[in-house]
């Protein structure tokens, strides 16, 4: 359990920080847009670019991935159908309820988790990839399309809009330049590779800073909330069905292996990850939510990873 509170602690922190800095304006009015639009627009492409480049593309093609994928499709779907059925979202604030349910932290928080409770941090390379280059790429679209596409257009150009999305949209182009380079086995020279490094470091503590910021509301302005009942529904999917999902897929199906089944149920389990905030704010779809389900998940979560860790065999 202190293992986990250890890899807790910095998102707490940094959200305190954001909260903080909100509450006594210490950043000014507009701090949270454009700090969100630096970490969208510049920040994390070159956080995924450093990490879909030196990751072996190999290790997507992993068994255990297909529970992942399981879990990660019967989360997300059902995030899908609740925002739209029970909830009358719109489109685009479907996709970040279906994101909200279904996309784990697995950078930030994945990584300290498995490398204290599976004792391989490794494990979380195959999940960065299938959320990186697969989810990222279609929530995104869908989004796009939906926020950015009017009614007004003609078919050829909404195919259009879509064939360069990977060209606007600076966090699939970045994810898709390092698939590139590690396809390719390229390198960035010795400087400009700590450059990218350092600028994309400054991703997960800038988005918790966001995340943070956006908790305070200042006077004179009213607060969009989301239901309890729809915060509680995504949460639910997040901390117990797509890891439910994944463990029944992986164990039924698959019979994979004790510690590959308890690598790919953990990580299921992570809660929300931040940036679905960062994209549901950049997107205006439905960004309280996103922000409930991220805070709320991952507190949440401490419980349910322990459980996992001591039902499946954990160190």
């Amino acid at each position: 359990m202190e293992a986990l509170v250890a890899a807790f602690a910095p998102i707490w922190v940094l959200t305190a920080v954001g909260w903080l800095a909100g509450r006594t304006g210490l950043l000014g009015a507009q701090a949270e847009a454009v700090l969100g639009r630096f970490v969208f627009h510049v920040s994390m492409p070159a956080a995924l670019f450093t990490v879909v480049a030196r990751t072996d593309l190999a290790g997507f093609a992993n068994t255990s991935m297909l529970a992942f994928a399981a879990g990660t499709l019967a989360a997300t779907a059902l995030g899908l159908a609740a925002s739209r059925r029970l909830f009358g979202r719109k489109p685009a604030e479907q996709v970040v309820g279906a994101l909200a349910a279904g996309y784990v932290n697995s950078g930030n928080l994945g990584i300290p988790v498995a490398a204290q409770v599976l004792g391989d941090a490794s494990f979380v390379a195959p999940v960065l990839l299938f959320q990186v280059l697969l989810v990222t790429p279609v929530m995104l679209a869908v989004l796009d399309a939906r926020t950015g596409a009017s009614a007004a257009d003609r078919p050829g150009d909404r195919v259009r809009r879509l064939a360069l999305l990977p060209v606007r949209n600076p966090v699939i182009l970045g994810a898709g330049l390092g698939a590139v380079f590690s396809a390719a086995g390229w390198h960035l020279p010795g400087a400009l590779a700590h450059a990218v490094d350092l600028l994309g470091g400054a991703a997960v503590p800038t988005a918790l800073v966001t995340l943070g910021l956006s908790l305070h509301t200042p006077p004179g302005e009213a607060a969009e909330r989301p239901g309890r009942a729809e915060t509680a529904v995504a949460v639910l999917l997040k901390t117990l069905v797509q890891p439910l999902a994944a463990l029944a897929f992986g164990a039924l199906v698959l019979d994979l292996p004790r510690p590959q089944l308890l690598a790919v149920v953990l990580l299921s389990a992570l809660p929300t990850a931040q940036n679905v905030y960062v994209y549901a704010r950049l997107y205006g779809a439905a960004p309280a939510l996103a922000r409930s389900s991220v805070l709320v998940s991952t507190v949440l979560s401490m419980g349910t990873l322990s459980g996992i860790a001591w039902a499946l065999g954990g160190r």
